[in-house]
């Protein structure tokens, strides 16, 4: 058995970034950038008012009340053509041009027009109301840098930007094939000794949410032959995962038949609970994870090598997620395995991170995996720990991995 860190520093160095392509920002959500991206225009272009209200010469209004002479209107996609001179205002909207003269705006609640002319009852102060060009940011500021994932925030900025276009990296695609005489699909007959499969499925989420496009190979039988010819469907893919049939039993025919294929083995079995019976190798110019049949492994495995793996392929640097926690339960002595507990996760009094260990720790219950908010990572003979000691704990982020 090889250690955790040693299989994510192979398994990694096995990808590359992958190629850039462009897309419209209609299409950029949740993809990463190829390039650093820099504003085309400057924000707001020209200085505007940022209320409704009168634009003024400071000077003219310092103090008040004091009647000035209307002579025209800047509306937003609008603006004033003169000039404000003395004893003048401007009517102006928000988002208005501010016009050639004028260096304040006196706000709408402040003024009492009458015909022709406006009664201000507020004194303007230089630079009042008035967004200044660039204020938000100036052309040629770069705004993103490669490798940062977009979110609906930096697509409003992206736009405001005049950046209609975007280089991302291609999305990662990932082949999954799952194995098992035992299995069926949700809806399909279950036979007298079968459960319903859910690896499939959930991996192939967990690939879109990790910004990636999932190939559904389905189910395999336990049967060289069966398993040959549905791997051919892996053919292009950045990577392929398959479950189960990767540990030592009569069926366990996976590593067989990839053997079969040409794989190249680089290691099997990891020091790690839940997720022992993992390997990796390559097929022809594919990298190739084999994980176990019980679900709770296969994900939980999936967060730390599938992960790291598209954080390569996206041409992100690959990061340490852990953080502290204190322990909201005892824990007994570890063995030789790194342990990774389902967990919940609180705040105390103090604002501090608790985690207590779920009671069940069993890989193949999906239950108490989807109540989990984390999991509490016990180094190999990790010694025995009590309520209120520092944990490092892997923190299940909702918003977009739902691990």
């Amino acid at each position: 058995m090889i250690p955790v860190e040693q299989a994510q520093r192979e398994i990694c160095a096995a990808f590359r970034p992958l190629p850039a392509e462009q897309v419209g920002l209609a299409d950029a959500l949740g993809r990463v950038l190829a390039e650093d991206v820099t504003a085309r225009v400057s924000h707001p272009p020209f200085a505007v008012s940022a209320m409704d209200g009168y634009a003024v010469r400071s000077t003219d209004a310092a103090t008040v009340p004091v009647r000035l002479k209307l002579v025209g209107t800047a509306p937003a996609g609008g603006h004033y053509e003169g000039r404000v001179g003395p004893g003048e205002a401007v009517r102006i909207l928000t988002g208005g041009p501010l016009p050639n003269g004028a260096d304040s705006i006196v706000i709408q609640e402040n003024a009492k027009r009458d015909g022709d002319s406006v009664e201000l009852t507020a004194a303007a102060e230089p630079g009042r109301h008035i967004r200044a060009k660039g204020q938000d940011f100036e052309e040629g500021r770069v705004l993103f840098r490669a490798g940062a994932r977009l979110t609906a925030r930096d697509i409003g900025l992206a736009a405001a930007a005049n950046r209609p276009w975007l280089k991302v990296r291609r999305r990662p695609r990932v082949a999954i094939l799952s194995t098992g005489d035992e299995l069926s699909m949700p809806g399909e007959p279950i036979g007298p000794a079968g459960i319903v499969g859910s690896n499939g499925l959930a991996l192939a989420a967990f690939v879109r949410a990790c910004g990636g496009d999932p190939v559904d190979l389905g189910i395999a039988r336990d049967d060289a032959g069966v398993l040959a010819e549905m791997l051919a469907g892996a053919a292009g893919a950045d990577l392929l995962i398959t479950t189960g049939g990767a540990s030592v039993g009569d069926h366990d025919l996976v590593q067989e038949a990839l053997a079969g294929q040409g794989m190249k083995l680089a290691f099997w079995k990891i020091a790690m609970r839940p997720g022992k019976p993992v390997m990796f190798g390559q097929l022809g110019s594919t990298p190739v994870l084999g994980l176990p049949g019980n679900p709770v492994s296969a994900l939980v495995c999936s967060l730390l090598f599938v992960k790291p793996a598209f954080a390569v392929m996206e041409g992100r640097e690959v990061l340490d997620d852990s953080e502290t926690a204190i322990l909201g339960s005892d824990l007994k002595a570890n063995d030789q395995r790194q342990d990774y507990l389902r967990a919940r996760l609180t705040r105390n009094a103090q604002g501090a991170l608790v985690a207590a260990a779920m009671e069940r720790q069993d890989s193949a219950m999906m239950a108490f995996l989807a109540q989990a908010d984390g999991l509490v990572i016990r180094p190999p003979h990790a010694p025995a720990a009590k309520a209120g000691e520092a944990v490092r704990v892997l923190r299940f982020h909702r918003d977009l991995m739902g691990l």
